[in-house]
């Protein structure tokens, strides 16, 4: 048996999770191709079939049930070394998962989460995937609903609102025009809510949130942001109403063993209270320039 890749341990752990290549694809931010081929070399590697294939989706095989519980543990392992090397000190670091939009906000707001004097740090991880939190990818993370799993905590922070939104002062004159998140790539409801409605004219997609925005400010056309993104965008205005259909939640979720550490506690807390002081803003009831 030839060396193992741990990077194509972490695709596996990915497939296995999601039961199937697009799954793994979306979460890895890869595409299915490029997963379906890292798994036969790992079959390859291993010397042992590892899934059984079929039309609607991937299952394990008895020795891809052994390699999942070692490469869990090896993620754990891993995890404990990551958490030694990042130390500084004895400063601990507090890792939070938020989607692009999210993350871009508390970075805006970074010092209401975070000040010199904190015996900690912060890490952010941007990501439209949900990073593991049961397997300590990260210690917080921000998400659109409950988490599901009985080790988890959640804490709801915020009612969210999106809207069209388009560059300001671009005519509204003749046909709108639309910009979107391409299929593939789309890992949220507020992302593909355009595609699911074909009398849009889409005349460009991106495959990220950030290439997104920056298409609609370059005037290209028309897209779905969070409120709290799009109305804190001067150069952004809304193009419409607020879309009923895509009001969401935004929720904390941590581990049930990480709650109550000092550090998480107080990132939490900060996160609430900063959420809380903008609740108007994310729930779309302040646009720009309005009180």
């Amino acid at each position: 048996m030839t060396n193992i890749d741990w990077n194509d341990l972490q695709v596996f752990i990915a497939v296995a999770d999601g039961g199937g290549l697009s799954a793994a694809a979306s979460t890895l931010g890869s595409s299915p191709a490029t997963v379906g081929r890292r798994m036969v070399a790992l079959e390859q590697a291993v010397g042992r079939p590892l899934f059984v294939r079929r039309q609607t989706g991937y299952t394990l095989t008895a020795d891809g049930r052994a390699l999942l519980q070692r490469a869990r543990s090896m993620a754990a392992g891993a995890h404990t070394i990551e958490e030694w090397l990042e130390a500084e000190g004895r400063r601990s670091v507090v890792r939070v998962s938020a989607g692009t939009w999210a993350a871009n906000f508390f970075a805006e707001n970074f010092s209401r989460l975070w000040t010199p004097d904190d015996p900690f740090r912060i890490a952010f991880k941007a990501s439209e995937a949900e990073l593991d939190i049961a397997h300590r990818e990260v210690e917080i993370g921000i998400r659109n609903r409950q988490a599901e799993s009985g080790n988890l905590a959640s804490r709801k922070t915020a009612d969210v609102a999106f809207a069209p939104f388009r560059a300001r002062g671009r005519s509204a004159a003749g046909p709108d025009e639309w910009v979107a998140i391409a299929p593939e790539h789309a890992a949220t409801r507020s992302a593909r809510w355009v595609n699911a409605h074909p009398a849009l004219n889409v005349v460009a997609w991106a495959n990220a949130p950030r290439t997104l925005g920056d298409l609609i400010r370059a005037g290209t056309g028309i897209g779905v942001l969070p409120c709290f993104a799009g109305d804190r965008d001067p150069l952004l205005e809304r193009a419409g109403d607020l879309i009923d259909e895509l009001h969401d939640g935004q929720w904390i979720v941590v581990h049930n063993d990480d709650r109550h550490r000092p550090d998480v506690r107080r990132v939490i807390d900060r996160i609430v209270a900063l959420t809380t002081a903008h609740a108007a803003l994310f729930a779309g009831k302040r646009p720009l320039g309005e009180t």
